[in-house]
């Protein structure tokens, strides 16, 4: 089963509306399992809910394209974790306001 670790940065902004133009991004880390699914299994799951290859520091971003509430982010989370079930991932998510 997936687990995985939501952490919200900027805890007051993530919570209420964001100020001039900035945007949410949601970032994921990916730990496989060598008996799991296969990274490009895990990466095509991952691109139908929207992510796209990330190459600083994390492995997917997903860009929300406008500011996001606490609880979009934990939803989001979960439609996730659901999509990964049974694959033996571990992730880690984070969302920041840019």
């Amino acid at each position: 089963m997936p687990i995985g670790e939501l952490y919200l940065r900027g805890g007051y902004a993530a919570r209420h509306p964001a100020r001039g133009g900035s945007m949410t991004k949601t970032f994921l880390l990916l730990q496989l399992d060598s008996e799991g699914a296969p990274y490009s299994e895990v990466a095509e799951v991952l691109e139908d809910l929207g992510f796209r290859p990330e190459t600083e520091g994390y492995d997917f971003v997903y860009d929300w394209g406008r500011p996001a509430s606490v609880a979009e982010s934990l939803s989001f989370a979960d439609r996730i974790q659901e999509a990964l079930r049974g694959k033996r991932v571990n992730f880690r998510i984070e969302s920041t306001e840019e």
